[in-house]
């Protein structure tokens, strides 16, 4: 099982319904299992942001005939707006990832969340970690995820998205599948992978992981890591690091890092005993730079 992605079940979703329509409110209602399959307690730090002046909610966007759900904010009454996608953890997209993406719209942006595992099935179905792993996460494709994505950034196009500044942004799973995109996709601007796992095991579903592509990095990415963090080791950002400097790539040397000493697995979830307050807000500051610098404003 993989330890990095266990750091994900140690406190769960937070229950909140704040602007989140009846599906997404359910889905946090059922999150609540997980807490107690994990044994730890929630976080009472949980961020709100208002909707206020903008569009939010579910849609719906076409896959070669196949509805994905996805949550999205934007600017209400804008066009032409940049696109950001954001990619949740293994949990899926429950009430604080739906809260990232209307942060990231009360910035300027259209931010859309896609429902990734909704074809191997529904992450707050499971009370059982060991389940959710070897029945859902385990199960779902690379290549589907990245299809997902690239239909994500076609509907976005036709909604008021200016897909020519595209950037993405992920967290643990997520991070590694951002790591992925940037070297998918090459309409990408920016890239922002917030603890993604750089290294593992091939596997039919997973068969490479950022590192064995590095030089593959069409965009460029800023990397946000823990130092404490116990299922993410040091050396394989190292590893990383070395990669895409001696990359042919420009925009793999221009990719960039910030370990924040202190902070464990997930600081950034501010619904979880994880969150680190100073190590999430600096990261979100350097985020939007990362993506005003780099043509995604």
């Amino acid at each position: 099982m993989r330890e990095d992605l266990f750091k994900d079940a140690q406190s769960l979703l937070g229950g909140r319904e704040g602007g989140v329509d009846r599906r997404f409110a359910l889905k946090a209602a059922l999150g609540v299992g997980y807490a107690a399959a994990a044994g730890s307690v929630m976080s009472q730090t949980a961020i709100k942001t208002s909707a206020d002046g903008l569009v939010t909610g579910e849609v719906m966007i076409d896959v070669n005939g196949f509805k994905m759900p996805a949550y999205r904010s934007m600017p209400a009454g804008k066009s032409n707006v940049p696109v950001v996608l954001v990619i949740s953890e293994i949990f899926g997209v429950h009430e604080y990832i739906a809260d990232v993406t209307r942060r990231l719209a009360q910035a300027g942006y259209m931010a859309i969340a896609p429902e990734l595992f909704i074809r191997q099935g529904d992450p707050s179905e499971y009370g059982e970690l060991g389940k959710l792993m070897s029945e859902l996460i385990s199960k779902v494709p690379d290549a589907q995820v990245m299809g997902d994505l690239d239909a994500t950034v076609a509907w976005a196009q036709t909604q008021g998205g200016d897909v020519s500044r595209l950037g993405i942004t992920g967290f643990c799973w997520g991070g590694r599948i951002t790591w992925l995109y940037a070297q998918h996709q090459p309409k990408l601007k920016a890239a922002v992978a917030w603890y993604g796992r750089l290294v593992g095991k091939p596997t039919p579903q997973n068969p490479w992981h950022p590192l064995d592509k590095a030089a593959d990095v069409k965009a460029p990415v800023l990397g946000l890591y823990g130092g404490a963090d116990t299922g993410i080791a040091l050396d394989t950002v190292d590893k990383m690091k070395a990669a895409l400097a001696a990359s042919p790539s420009a925009a793999a040397r221009a990719s960039e890092w910030v370990i924040y000493p202190d902070a464990p697995h997930a600081f950034h979830a501010d619904y979880r005993p994880s969150y680190r307050e100073a190590a999430a807000k600096d990261g979100w500051a350097r985020m939007l730079k990362w993506f005003a610098g780099h043509g995604v404003v």
